[in-house]
């Protein structure tokens, strides 16, 4: 399964502002958007969701910017990607078709669902906080790459 840049984009950038928290208070969107390199205005679109979810926090003006809360580590990954991509792709065929279900199963319904099960499982048991208290250099490494 593959995810969106819209859920790729959000979670680096709030792993960019949980490695930048203790630097500074406030990380400004164009300043997530060099360091992770991505576009500045599709980032400021998706970061500002996840500020409406109450994921991160965000003051304007000229000492903006996204700040961690008490509610950012908690989310789970799977609340992250609802968030920025407002559907549930663990309900969707994996061949798009559109009367799958368990009980009249596409032909690769079978061979897949140990593995969308699998990754739903890590989505809902995975925090953003789980990945942000891991070595710090190694995740700043990996989310700017």
């Amino acid at each position: 399964m593959m995810f969106s840049k819209s859920f790729d984009y959000a979670l680096r950038g709030i792993l960019y502002v949980s490695l930048m928290s203790g630097a500074k208070k406030r990380v400004r969107v164009e300043e997530i958007s060099l360091k992770i390199a991505v576009p500045k205005h599709f980032l400021g679109k998706i970061m500002n969701k996840v500020v409406k979810k109450g994921i991160l926090d965000s003051t304007k003006g000229p000492f903006g910017g996204f700040s961690l809360n008490e509610k950012t580590s908690a989310t789970s990954l799977l609340t992250l990607l609802k968030t920025v991509d407002g559907f549930q792709p663990f309900s969707y065929c994996v061949l798009k078709m559109k009367k799958c279900n368990p009980s009249h199963p596409c032909p690769m319904h079978s061979r897949v669902a140990h593995l969308r099960d699998g990754i739903y499982e890590a989505l809902v048991n995975t925090t953003i906080g789980d990945l942000a208290n891991g070595n710090k250099p190694h995740l700043l490494r990996s989310i700017t790459i």
